[in-house]
């Protein structure tokens, strides 16, 4: 089943926005910078916090990430992830990217952080009543992050990456099939097929957020990340994770690579799986997305 750009995009009711910079203070933390911002989304108004770190000193043009942020049921988190981190990561990821050339931005998804005045639920059943998904709005304000991340005059637009873990770990596949400025990616610990999920018995430990209508009578999770090809892109997941049983993740991981073999790229699609390993991340796989993301952008 294969779904094109469009079709993909109506059937996630894709919101398209503009992120409008309102505030900004800067922080020099000396190894690194982070910058404190606030958003106005032209969608609907809405004040979005986001942050952003990067190298200290130098203007010239650095490699960027788009880093999104997980769920855990943590909504007060949100893009505080970026330089607080969360207990499923090592450490936060943002000094350490900027400690190794990466300018990195993450941004509140609805429901979460300063956003969290809304509930998941209560958003994901208005957006289904519009004709819209809460996931297709979160992905549209990820790609307004994106465009301004890109415009910054610190930032190569033509080395962008993205990545996450978890929720974030899904928009970082989904978005880069809808949108090729997209470099590279590598996410981490949601990557399976639905429909194995579902056999399982396994598809409700996801958030409401990921409810979107008619899904998988048109694609797969499988497909969706094989839309990436050719680019590169990095699957990291743990075998004792829930949300990730082995089944599920070698059944995409075939769709995945057919599509890559169909551009004649599979050298540019890696899987790292980790026996005894739950959700989270891993000295492994921090490792690889390190290295990964040095190489390819």
């Amino acid at each position: 089943m294969s779904i094109s750009t469009e079709r993909l995009r109506t059937l996630l009711g894709f919101v398209d926005t503009e992120l409008c910079l309102e505030a900004h203070e800067t922080e020099d933390c000396g190894s690194y910078v982070v910058e404190r911002l606030r958003f106005r989304s032209r969608h609907d108004q809405s004040e979005i916090r986001g942050f952003l770190t990067r190298p200290p000193g130098s203007d010239e043009p650095w490699p960027a990430i788009l880093y999104a942020h997980a769920h855990g049921g943590r909504y007060d988190i949100g893009a505080g992830e970026l330089i607080d981190g969360r207990p499923a990561l090592l450490s936060p990821p943002g000094p350490l990217l900027a400690e190794h050339g990466f300018v990195t931005l993450c941004i509140d998804m609805p429901t979460f952080g300063e956003r969290a005045i809304v509930t998941e639920s209560a958003a994901t059943k208005a957006a289904l009543w519009y004709g819209r998904t809460l996931f297709g709005q979160m992905l549209g304000e990820q790609r307004a992050a994106l465009t301004w991340l890109s415009s910054r005059d610190d930032v190569d637009p033509n080395r962008v990456g993205m990545t996450g873990i978890s929720m974030g770990a899904t928009l970082s596949y989904f978005l880069p099939a809808l949108d090729e400025r997209i470099a590279a990616i590598a996410h981490l610990c949601c990557y399976a097929d639905f429909a194995t999920l579902i056999e399982l018995g396994a598809h409700d430990l996801h958030g409401q957020y990921l409810t979107m209508p008619g899904l998988l009578s048109l694609t797969s999770t499988g497909m969706i990340a094989g839309m990436v090809a050719p680019r590169p892109q990095l699957i990291c997941v743990g075998f004792d994770d829930p949300l990730t049983p082995p089944s599920a993740v070698l059944r995409a991981f075939m769709e995945t690579s057919k599509a890559y073999a169909t551009k004649d790229a599979e050298e540019m699609l890696k899987l790292l799986e980790e026996d005894g390993v739950g959700h989270r991340e891993t000295e492994a796989m921090r490792a690889a997305v390190l290295e990964f993301f040095k190489r390819h952008l």
